[in-house]
């Protein structure tokens, strides 16, 4: 019997054991379905996040609380809270001799639910300096946004992102009202304009405060959790991160790098972070899809060896009449090959619409996620399923070939 024989007599036994041979493909349809949709929302994901750090501009510079290597993220981006960055620190960075540093603000953020009489929404305020519009190429839509002379007094005045707005006032003009924060009352002097989701925060579902105020009334703290510093042109980007470095260790009476409470990072080593941390990702939930495909080979022998059993009588007459050793595991390694072939299929188009689907909902989120499958991914897909239908189909083969035809023709 020649391999096209085998292929169409293969075919015909699939068919005719319908729900067996699928439950027999299960965990590679699983396993290939998890590659695909991991590797596909994975990039769109990645996507999302470089996007939107891209989009804040290549000349801006972050700095951060917390030391750290130049390739690994900072101590405060795991969630650890640092409060070694101060105010002062921002403003001695500023009041330097630098000619090339436009503008700067210091963030702090804190949730509540925000109220005006019987309305209410919860959002995050977020106390920031009157430079933030510059920084972040920010516009008001209605009214304007607080000055600095503001920030330095404390003045409780407010600036609402436009969803905050329409929840809380719908058709109303804002401005002059009063809300309620943290039981503290605010005067609201401005709305900025639309701007969208960045990463996976919407940025006009918050609330702006001077960062003086904000600190002391609402969060009772003394530092920032963040800053960053727009830079006139991105050519001046390097220079302007050595200065602030040098600025920022004078300010905290640091003499050696390596002693750094704080991290100085630009956009471009942000991606470059970013996209390590995600590749990172993408590699760990592969290496557990994966599992997915270990177990289904596992499941695939077993029920190949069950299926030698069964024809045992049919291996008997085969070589009985002729059938060589080679016959015998070449038939076998073929059904597994093509059932695990089948299951990568259906395991294929199911992760391209599981990861279709996700990229809708998240466009329709109003997120700028990319669908994106990989040509490479789905030619992987294809010739893993294959190589674990050989790797998993050469035990049954060989046991099958190595039947006593006699004994097999005896078998009940």
């Amino acid at each position: 019997m020649n391999i096209l024989e085998n292929i169409h007599t293969i075919w015909h036994l699939i068919g005719h054991n319908k729900i067996r041979s699928f439950l027999t493909m299960l965990g590679i349809i699983i396993g290939i379905t998890g590659v695909i949709v991991i590797m596909s929302v994975g990039a769109g994901a990645q996507s999302l996040i470089l996007n939107q750090v891209k989009s804040l501009g290549s000349n801006l510079i972050g700095i951060l609380p917390g030391s750290s290597d130049d390739k690994g993220p900072p101590a405060s981006a795991l969630g650890v809270e640092i409060t070694t960055l101060k105010s002062d620190d921002l403003r001695h960075v500023m009041n330097g001799s630098f000619p090339h540093l436009l503008a700067a603000t210091g963030y702090v953020k804190g949730v509540d639910t925000i109220s005006w009489g019987d309305q209410k929404t919860d959002t995050t305020f977020v106390g920031v300096n009157a430079d933030l519009p510059s920084v972040e190429d920010a516009e008001v839509s209605v009214g304007r946004f607080f000055t600095e002379d503001e920030g330095k007094g404390m003045i409780r005045v407010a600036v609402l992102g436009s969803t905050v707005a329409e929840d809380l006032f719908y058709d109303i003009d804002p401005i002059g009202k009063n809300i309620k924060i943290k039981k503290t009352n605010f005067n609201i002097i401005g709305v900025m304009k639309e701007r969208g989701n960045s990463g996976f925060q919407n940025q006009d579902n918050q609330i702006f405060v001077p960062l003086r105020t904000a600190q002391k009334l609402l969060l009772g703290i003394d530092y920032i959790s963040f800053a960053r510093i727009k830079v006139d042109d991105a050519s001046h980007v390097d220079e302007a991160m050595e200065y602030v470095k040098i600025a920022i260790r004078e300010q905290h009476k640091i003499d050696t790098p390596a002693d750094d409470d704080f991290s100085v990072r630009s956009m471009a080593q942000g991606v470059s972070t970013i996209t390590n941390i995600t590749n990172a990702l993408k590699m760990f939930l592969t290496a557990i899809a994966a599992i997915a495909l270990l177990v289904g080979g596992i499941g695939i022998m077993n029920i190949m060896l069950a299926t030698v059993q069964e024809r045992t009588r049919e291996i008997g007459l085969r070589k009985a009449v002729g059938a060589k050793n080679n016959n015998i595991i070449q038939q076998f390694l073929i059904e597994s090959m093509m059932i695990t072939f089948l299951g990568g299929i259906i395991g294929i188009i199911l992760g391209i619409l599981i990861s279709f689907g996700v990229a809708k909902l998240a466009q329709g989120a109003g997120y700028q996620w990319d669908f994106y499958i990989s040509f490479w991914s789905i030619i992987l897909a294809c010739a893993v399923s294959v190589g674990v239908g050989l790797i998993f189909g050469i035990l049954p083969a060989r046991r099958a070939a190595h039947l006593d035809p006699i004994t097999a023709l005896r078998y009940e």
